[in-house]
Formats: C-alpha cells, sequence, structure tokens
C-alpha cells in the first residue's frame, strides 16, 4: 500500500468509497450515520467532497495495482459542530476505507501519516470526530487506534439528534 496526496481529480474516487461504506452500513442496519442513501446520489453531499479536495489536505491510500482503498482528509480547522481546541490542531475531517478490504490496516496507516503529517507541521493535537450512536463501535475503533475520548456533542438534524464524540492523540 502506497499513501500519496491526492487532489480534485480524485473526487469521484473518495464518493466511491463513502458510497461503499453507506451500503455496507445499511447492510448491517446501521444507517444512523451516514443515512442509506448513496453519498453520490445527494448533490450537497458530492459538493463537500469537491470543496474537500479544493481546500484541505487529501491523503489516499492505494493498492499496489494503483487503486484508490482508503482517504482521510486533514484540515488545520475543526468544523463548525464542534468545540475549536486551545491550541493549533490538525483535524481529521473524513476517514473512509474500503470496506471489503476490512482488517488489513488501511485506517490505521492513514491515521499513522496524519500523525506524521502533524509532526512534520509543529502541531501536538490530532482530533477526530464520529458518530457515537447505537454502540458506539466506532469510537472504540478510534480509541483501538490510539484516540482518547474528549467532548460528546450533538448535531441537530431534520432526522433527529445525531450524537458524535471528539477524540484526540497528542502528537
Amino acid at each position: 500500500m502506497k499513501i500519496r496526496t491526492g487532489g480534485p481529480d480524485d473526487a469521484a474516487d473518495i464518493i466511491a468509497l463513502l458510497d461503499s461504506a453507506i451500503a455496507w452500513l445499511a447492510s448491517l442496519g446501521r444507517t444512523g450515520q451516514w443515512g442509506d442513501r448513496p453519498w453520490s446520489s445527494r448533490p450537497a453531499a458530492v459538493e463537500h467532497i469537491h470543496g474537500y479536495t479544493r481546500d484541505f489536505l487529501v491523503r489516499l491510500a492505494e493498492d499496489a495495482g494503483g487503486r484508490t482503498v482508503g482517504c482521510c482528509v486533514l484540515a488545520e480547522v475543526a468544523p463548525d459542530y464542534v468545540t475549536a481546541a486551545p491550541e493549533r490542531e490538525l483535524y481529521v475531517r473524513n476517514l473512509v476505507t474500503d470496506r471489503s478490504r476490512s482488517g488489513s490496516g488501511i485506517g490505521a496507516a492513514l491515521i499513522a501519516d496524519a500523525v506524521e503529517e502533524a509532526r512534520r507541521r509543529g502541531i501536538g493535537l490530532l482530533r477526530v470526530d464520529c458518530y457515537a450512536g447505537d454502540d458506539r463501535r466506532l469510537v472504540g475503533r478510534y480509541r483501538a487506534l490510539g484516540f482518547t475520548e474528549t467532548n460528546a456533542f450533538e448535531v441537530q438534524q431534520p432526522s433527529g439528534p445525531w450524537p458524535g464524540q471528539v477524540l484526540e492523540i497528542r502528537v
């Protein structure tokens, strides 16, 4: 696996990863995180990813054949729905991996790459937020990657509150 910097030309691959992740989650009855509609079917969601590829650092994991198997979007600013850190930070704005390769270390490699990027920039804090509903399984996955839980939050949505959890790694 190779990790490289991506850009606007990679948006379609990122959206395909997100579509696949949503289908996988929906097949398990876990629609609270991203719903059950493909990312690609929602124009605002598609534009969101295009914005990420223009405005933030996109790191892509590729397999030996050059196929995109993971994506991590990094920014020095947290999303609006999260309380800003009292210090400079690098924030994981999105992390998605190819579900057909679950357990192969793609997410761990992308997070290790993010930690190294924080170090390279002289930043001592890497944060992420994730869906904290249902059984908090995703929170546990981030803990397994070395993150520590900090603030819980909720985002009000038409379907009801979306429970989230902020986690951090000290670099």
